[in-house]
């Protein structure tokens, strides 16, 4: 009885896998490992410190999540990172365009007062954000971290449950592009800010349609600039 409860808890094999998918994860998303990287469970579990056990698990949710796909070159069917394309790009910073413009849409339509104090916070993170962009020389994790933060306050401000749940789903998976932007357009965030002040103003307006309109274009310019970015340097292009 105690093994059983210990197993459907999760025991430490789990917590394990957990730690190697989320090791794994971060160095994807952070571009450590490149696109189209090979992935051997031998190798990973040699520098992760851990079983293949844990590792061949990892793997099995970064490929369910999108971020490692199985390549069929060879005789053997490989693990490798998922190269950056333009067509993901697009689908994915799409898909974050229509679930954060909802979100804005039920952010413009809070009461007055709620309008006022998140476009207040939002404004505040958009000057640092400018601000960071336009430094000599630009920290690109920090114009991400910004930009994020910019982002999950306009969607935790107004969004339900549902609508948390698929953003946590699906933003996560696009962050690895968000990375490549702010590292290689540094230059186009100014742009980026200038967008983001046309959501606040109609958040603090009471204008959904305006509020949702704004994220629309503010995700698909991006989606464009990012596919210039990635046909110029090639789709696994040494990021």
């Amino acid at each position: 009885m105690t093994r059983r409860r210990r197993q459907a808890g999760g025991g430490p094999e789990t917590d394990r896998s957990s730690q190697v998918y989320a090791r794994l994860r971060d160095l994807i998303v952070r571009l450590r490992l490149a696109p189209g990287a090979r992935i051997t469970e031998t190798d990973a579990a040699g520098r992760l410190g851990v079983s293949r056990t844990p590792v061949r698990a990892a793997l099995q949710r970064l490929t369910q999540e999108g971020y490692v796909v199985v390549s069929d070159s060879g005789r053997r069917r490989r693990p490798v990172v998922a190269p950056l394309t333009r067509e993901d790009a697009t689908e994915l910073l799409h898909i974050v365009a229509e679930v954060e413009g909802l979100a804005a849409r039920y952010a413009a339509s809070l009461n007055p007062k709620l309008r006022a104090q998140l476009g207040a916070e939002l404004r505040r993170v958009n000057e640092e954000l400018r601000r960071a962009a336009q430094a000599r020389r630009p920290d690109a994790n920090q114009v991400f971290e910004l930009d994020h933060m910019f982002h999950r306050r306009l969607v935790e401000a107004a969004a339900g449950s549902r609508l948390l749940s698929l953003h946590e789903a699906i933003k996560p998976q696009a962050e690895r592009y968000g990375r490549v932007y702010a590292a290689a357009l540094t230059d186009e965030i100014s742009t980026s800010v200038e967008e983001h002040a046309q959501l606040i103003q109609a958040v603090e307006a009471g204008d959904p349609d305006g509020a949702q309109r704004a994220v629309l274009t503010n995700w698909r310019n991006a989606a464009a600039r990012l596919s210039h970015v990635i046909d110029a340097m090639g789709e696994r292009g040494s990021w």
